[in-house]
C-alpha cells in the first residue's frame, strides 16, 4: 500500500518536514518514491507548498494521506479538490484554482518562530570608583 507521509528533515530540534510518497512499510526516514511537497512548521504562519498535480494524482491511484499530512491537505483544500475531482470536474480547473489560491497568500517571512534563541550578550563591567575618582 503507498502512503503519503511526512519525511523530517533539518536539524536536532529544529525540523521541517519533505511531504513524500512512499511504501507502507517503510521507514519514516526511509526511501520514498517522491517528494510532493515541504512543510515548515517554524516559520509564521506555517510554509506549506504542495504539488497539487502530484497530490491528487497519487491520490487518484489509491495512496492514502497519513493523517498529518490530512490536516495539512485540509488547510491548502487539496481534500476538497480531490472530492471535486471524484466527483467528475476538470482537472485543469482545479489546477488553475489551486495557483490562484497559492499566488494570493501573502509572502511568508522565512525567519523562524522557535528554535535556536540569541545569544546571551555579555554584562558590561561598571567602572569602579577608583577609576571614576582619576
Amino acid at each position: 500500500m503507498v502512503r503519503i507521509r511526512l519525511r523530517r528533515m533539518g536539524a536536532k530540534k529544529q525540523p521541517t518536514y519533505r511531504i513524500v510518497v512512499c511504501d507502507k512499510e517503510a521507514p519514516r526516514d526511509g526511501a520514498f518514491i517522491e517528494v510532493i511537497g515541504i512543510y515548515n512548521p517554524r516559520t509564521e504562519p506555517e510554509t506549506v507548498r504542495v504539488q497539487e498535480d502530484r497530490a491528487l494524482y497519487w491520490m487518484k491511484v489509491g495512496a492514502q494521506p497519513s493523517d498529518a499530512v490530512q490536516q495539512i491537505f485540509r488547510k491548502t483544500g487539496t481534500s476538497a479538490r480531490f472530492e471535486r475531482l471524484k466527483k467528475g470536474e476538470s482537472l485543469e480547473a482545479l489546477l488553475a484554482e489551486a495557483t490562484a489560491q497559492v499566488e494570493a497568500m501573502p509572502p511568508i517571512n522565512p525567519k523562524t518562530r522557535i528554535g535556536r534563541k540569541p545569544a546571551p550578550r555579555p554584562k558590561k563591567a561598571e567602572p569602579s570608583a577608583e577609576s571614576a575618582a582619576s
